[in-house]
């Protein structure tokens, strides 16, 4: 049965307890209204640790002024259920008081380089509020494994070098994203689209999934020859251009781990892609092999 704390005392010493009697801790951070994807990610904790737990908090610290925090969706009884559905004994459910006390932050954390375009050009306080309140609830954790989805890659890689940088004692693990029968990656902003928007939006993984395979095969007007990174770009980008209903933000092949735009085809990358369908901004990657 799922245990709810409405304080980080409560929950840090549950944590504590389980480690004393000698018990792995596997942890996911979520800001509620779960879905499939948010399950898949307790299902590796719960394979993986002896004991699960995750947070449902969400974070003032991650909206701009232009983006309404009262009305990000919210479930909490069907939150828990999803949980102890999926092993979870400890969940998290604080207050903004409770996990920022004395009003405004002061202290904030913030990853450099990674941050500088894609989500942290179009949302300047965004990855800020990420890194911080990730890093809170790391201290609040201590020693184990935190699971997050390879569908937010930069948020991914920014959580990563953060808990390096910091010798956090969390491992952070990355896990592969959950998609609808047609291809569109879980989302909770996936709620907001409208039925022509929602018939629309796979445009983004098929688009992905075509400049991978370009990527892979090489330049079609060269056999042998691998194909340019400016032409991988383009190739994701037109299927999305031609979308009545999408308005592209970025296309781009980066370095997996930097995330500096390519200049060749080669090594570890991934292809990013963000649009827009209406007011609701999607996100989206794969990797290249």
């Amino acid at each position: 049965m799922v245990q709810l704390h409405d304080t980080i005392a409560g929950f840090r010493a549950a944590l504590d307890e389980a480690r004393r009697d000698g018990r792995t801790v596997g942890f996911v951070p979520t800001m509620g209204y779960l879905h499939d994807g948010h399950a898949s990610l307790l299902s590796a904790a719960a394979a993986d640790c002896d004991v699960v737990a995750a947070s449902i908090f969400v974070n003032p610290l991650q909206f701009a002024a232009n983006e309404d925090l009262s009305t990000y969706p919210r479930d909490l009884d069907r939150d828990l259920a999803i949980c102890e559905s999926r092993g979870v004994t400890h969940v998290l459910h604080p207050s903004v008081d409770e996990m920022y006390p004395g009003g405004p932050v002061l202290t904030t954390v913030t990853v450099a380089e990674i941050t500088r375009r894609f989500e942290g050009a179009a949302r300047p306080e965004h990855f800020a509020g990420v890194a911080t309140v990730v890093a809170k609830l790391f201290s609040i954790l201590g020693p184990g494994r935190a699971y997050f989805g390879e569908k937010d890659y930069q948020q991914l890689a920014v959580v990563r070098r953060m808990a390096a940088d910091l010798s956090l004692p969390v491992e952070v693990v990355g896990c592969p994203t959950v998609r609808e029968p047609d291809g569109l990656a879980m989302s909770s902003r996936n709620v907001y689209l409208d039925d022509a928007q929602r018939a629309a939006a796979p445009v983004l993984h098929h688009a992905l999934l075509a400049a991978r395979d370009l990527a892979v095969g090489g330049d079609p007007d060269r056999p042998g020859e691998p194909v340019s990174a400016d032409r991988v770009r383009a190739h994701l980008a037109e299927p999305i251009e031609a979308e009545p209903l999408a308005r592209l933000d970025y296309a781009e092949l980066v370095d997996a781990d930097t995330l500096e735009p390519a200049t060749a085809v080669g090594g570890r990358q991934r292809l990013l892609v963000a649009a827009r369908f209406g007011r609701t901004r999607l996100l989206d990657n794969v990797a290249v092999p």
